[in-house]
């Protein structure tokens, strides 16, 4: 089911709820720039076998608001945009999971609102802590020292993007996710454009915002919430990943009370078709009764 959610006057939130309506809640949330049917079908049917599984929008992507430039927002509103749309949908407490950004305003909602959550599971993403990443050997490295996002991604993320039409779009999207995937799993280039013409149609254009990476980040170091918590979280490491590479899960695992790790094989910073069996079981097992 489809509906509109208003977390705040003249802001409107697209939602979608799939799966059993008496099911404990899961909320997906996104990452940057990125709609809510950026995460692909196949994966949330999979988790509607024990969830009422909930995506949205973000503000100034898909069917949502598109209005950063006439009233700017902070990145935490977006955490809080994330608990409208459960109050908007009827859901007291909730599994969430976050990818990239999404992760990170998952980690917001776990310390700011522990009561929401029955679950969190973290995805492509990094700590809200400061405190230092212990290596085997007891090194201890600060987060500002971990490895960093790969060259080629910032490289092209240093593009500007002109609108050369829908197919040219669509390809500089493919060869973003290319770079995305990592490398060791095969890249499916048909899968990703047919994802990202889903993503188009959805919004209703292929204009692309840079409101999230303008949104005032700061305030968002929750070191000492994070290393209290006791919402369960699982926290999923990808060989692959080119944003937020290893040791990266390992140190937000180490930066949560009682986090669980799990090794996706393969996986980089994105949800191609090999990663779902293996991602979905993940989550399935995290938010199992216990």
């Amino acid at each position: 089911m489809e509906r509109f959610i208003d977390p705040a006057p003249g802001v409107r939130l697209w939602t979608e709820d799939r799966g059993p309506a008496d099911a404990p809640p899961l909320l997906l949330i996104m990452g940057a720039q990125a709609p809510g049917p950026g995460w692909p079908d196949e994966l949330v049917d999979m988790l509607t076998s024990r969830h009422r599984v909930i995506r949205y929008d973000h503000r100034d992507t898909g069917r949502s608001t598109w209005a950063f430039d006439q009233r700017p927002y902070p990145l935490h509103q977006l955490a809080d945009d994330a608990l409208a749309v459960l109050d908007g949908l009827g859901a007291e407490r909730a599994h969430v999971v976050g990818m990239s950004l999404g992760g990170m305003l998952a980690q917001l909602l776990m310390a700011d609102h522990p009561d929401r959550l029955l679950s969190v599971t973290l995805i492509g993403t990094s700590a809200l802590s400061a405190v230092p990443y212990v290596q085997p050997d007891g090194t201890r490295t600060p987060p500002e020292e971990l490895p960093g996002i790969a060259p080629r991604l910032l490289e092209m993320w240093s593009r500007p993007v002109t609108d050369l039409g829908l197919e040219a779009e669509l390809e500089r999207r493919v060869e973003h996710w290319r770079i995305l995937g990592g490398g060791q799993l095969p890249f499916d280039a048909e899968y990703a454009r047919a994802l990202e013409r889903r993503v188009i149609e959805h919004t209703g254009h292929y204009a692309t915002s840079t409101a999230h990476a303008r949104a005032d980040a700061s305030g968002l170091d929750r070191t000492e919430q994070l290393a209290r918590t006791t919402v369960p979280t699982l926290v999923t490491s990808a060989p692959a990943e080119p944003v937020f590479p290893p040791p990266h899960p390992h140190h937000l695992a180490q930066a949560i009370r009682g986090a669980r790790l799990v090794e996706i094989p393969g996986m980089g910073h994105a949800l191609p078709r090999e990663v779902h069996t293996p991602l979905a079981a993940a989550i399935l097992d995290h938010t199992a009764p216990r």
